[in-house]
């Protein structure tokens, strides 16, 4: 029997959990359209010149002020290279909305110019000069210490971490935290 004491029924419980993926990690929902950004594409479907027409004018009006309002955001792609950069490092898990687009525009290394450079706990902490701080995860040492005005390249490690590699010295793993 597969309920005996060399099996309890909590290593079956544990089994079941790991065999189903899906309810350990919920997928994010996919963005949808905003109502009336998907008003504007309807009137496509209009045949009849002069109520295409009136129902651009509508929908392209209520676009116009619902944008002015902040009720509906607009971005391009360059802006969404900025906000990619600027969110490098971040946990987001539910934020798709900067994930569409093409893979090529995919932000996985950065390089920061310290505006501060100091030890706490016995780790390295970096001050980016545009105020973004990432600290030291492991033990590594780093030969000749940061400085105001020294470069970090950073780039994507395992498990959610980065390589920190500190004007050009050996990588250390580090985490953003703001």
């Amino acid at each position: 029997m597969f309920f005996s004491s060399r099996y309890p029924l909590r290593y079956l419980a544990l089994s079941l959990l790991m065999a189903t993926p899906a309810l350990a990690a919920p997928k994010a929902a996919e963005p949808t359209r905003a109502a009336v950004l998907q008003s504007v594409a309807d009137c496509r479907k209009i045949t009849e010149d002069a109520g295409r027409l009136a129902c651009f004018d509508k929908a392209v009006a209520a676009l116009d002020q619902a944008e002015s309002k902040g009720q509906v955001v607009v971005i391009d792609r360059e802006q969404v290279k900025v906000v990619r950069r600027q969110a490098f490092g971040l946990t987001l898990p539910a934020f798709t909305l900067f994930d569409r687009g093409p893979k090529e525009d995919q932000v996985d290394r950065v390089t920061i110019e310290l505006a501060d450079a100091y030890r706490s706990a016995g780790k390295w902490i970096f001050v980016s000069t545009d105020n973004v701080v990432w600290a030291q995860a492991d033990d590594e040492t780093i030969g000749d210490e940061p400085h105001k005005g020294s470069k970090v390249a950073i780039r994507k490690a395992s498990l959610g971490s980065y390589f920190c590699n500190v004007d050009g010295q050996r990588a250390v793993r580090c985490l953003r935290q703001r």
